[in-house]
C-alpha cells in the first residue's frame, strides 16, 4: 500500500471508537472497511433471519442436542460475517461512481483510493470462499437452497438504477437465511419458514427505508432510486404497514411451528418495538435514522430469546 494511504479515513457512519481504527493492523483497515467491519449492524441484520429460523425449526435439537445447535449458530454467524462483507464489497465495486458523489459514502475505501478495483475483486473472492466453506457444512438440501440466493445477490446493486424499490429486492436477498436455517435442521421446507421469509422482506423494507433517508438528497442529485424518495413524507404510515405485515407473519410462522405462550409474548414486544421505530424516527435527521436503524440489533434479540425460551420450557 502506498505511504499516502496509511492514514485510513474513517467512514462516515462507522461505530464510534470501532476496533477497526483502534486495534486492527493498518494494512488491513481498508479491507475491513470494505467488509463493513466498522459497522457490524448489517451482519446482525443478515444473521437474525438465519438464527430465528434455526431456533424455530426445533426438531428437538435445542433441548436434545444443544452442542449441534450451538455449532450451527456459530457457522451461520461466520457465514453472515463473510457474505455480508462479500455483498458490500461487490456493491462497492459496482457503485464506485455513485459512492464518490454521495457525502456519506465517498469515504468508502474504493472512492477514497484506499483499495483498487483489482484488490477489491481479489478480496471479494476470498470472502466468497469462506462463505462456500460454511455452506458446505450444511446438508445437501440446505446447500441447494443457499445457492438459490446467488442471482438475487448478483442483481441487487443494479436495482437502484431501475426501480424506486431496491429495498424490496434487498429484502428478498438479505433474508434468504430464513429458508436456509430451517432447511439445515429439517432437511426440507414448510409453510413456517416461507411465512417467516415473506415477513422478513417487509421488515427489511422498513429498516432500509429508514436507512435510505440518510442519503435522499444526494441520491436525488445523482440519480439513485430508493423507497425513501418514492415514499417521501408518507414514509411513516408506510413503515407501519411494512412492520404490521412482518409482525403478523411472525405470529403466523410461530403458530405453524407450534410455538407456545412465551414466543407470542416476545413477538408482541417485538411488534411494539417496531411501532416505536416507526413513530419515533425523524426521517429528516440522518443521525436519528442511523440510530433507529441500528436499534434492529436489539430488536432481533427480542425475537431470538423468545424462541429459545419457548423451545426450552415447552
Amino acid at each position: 500500500m502506498k505511504k499516502e494511504q496509511m492514514d485510513i479515513i474513517e467512514t462516515a457512519d462507522a461505530v464510534e471508537g470501532s476496533w477497526v481504527y483502534r486495534n486492527a493492523p493498518t494494512f488491513l483497515r481498508p479491507y475491513l472497511k470494505l467488509a463493513r467491519m466498522d459497522r457490524p449492524v448489517g451482519t446482525w441484520l443478515l444473521l437474525w433471519p438465519c438464527w430465528w429460523s434455526l431456533a424455530l425449526s426445533g426438531n428437538g435439537v435445542i433441548k436434545n442436542d444443544p452442542i449441534t445447535f450451538l455449532y450451527y449458530l456459530s457457522i451461520f454467524a461466520l457465514g453472515a460475517l463473510a457474505m455480508r462483507g462479500a455483498g458490500c464489497t461487490y456493491n462497492d465495486i459496482i457503485d464506485k461512481d455513485f459512492d464518490a458523489q454521495v457525502e456519506r459514502t465517498k469515504s468508502r475505501p474504493i472512492p477514497a483510493g484506499e483499495v483498487s478495483i483489482k484488490q477489491a475483486w481479489v478480496f471479494l473472492g476470498f470472502q466468497c470462499l469462506i462463505g462456500l466453506a460454511v455452506l458446505l457444512q450444511l446438508g445437501v438440501f440446505a446447500i441447494f437452497v443457499g445457492l438459490g440466493s446467488l442471482l438475487l445477490v448478483a442483481a441487487y446493486p443494479f436495482m437502484k438504477r431501475i426501480t424506486y424499490w431496491p429495498q424490496a429486492w434487498l429484502g428478498l436477498t438479505f433474508n434468504w437465511g430464513a429458508l436456509v436455517g430451517w432447511a439445515t435442521i429439517e432437511g426440507s421446507l414448510s409453510a413456517s419458514p416461507l411465512v417467516l421469509y415473506v415477513g422478513c422482506v417487509f421488515w427489511t423494507l422498513g429498516y432500509d427505508t429508514i436507512y435510505a433517508h440518510q442519503d435522499k438528497e444526494d441520491d436525488a442529485l445523482v440519480g439513485v432510486k430508493s423507497t425513501a424518495l418514492a415514499l417521501g413524507s408518507n414514509t411513516k404510515p408506510w413503515l407501519l404497514v411494512f412492520y404490521s405485515i412482518f409482525t403478523i407473519s411472525i405470529f403466523l410462522s410461530g403458530s405453524l411451528a407450534n410455538m407456545g405462550l412465551i414466543y407470542y409474548i416476545s413477538a408482541l414486544i417485538a411488534g411494539l418495538h417496531l411501532v416505536w421505530q416507526a413513530s419515533r424516527v425523524d426521517i429528516n435527521s440522518p443521525d436519528d435514522c442511523l440510530k433507529i436503524f441500528r436499534s434492529n440489533i436489539g430488536f432481533g434479540w427480542i425475537i431470538f430469546i423468545g424462541i429459545i425460551a419457548d423451545q426450552v420450557i415447552f
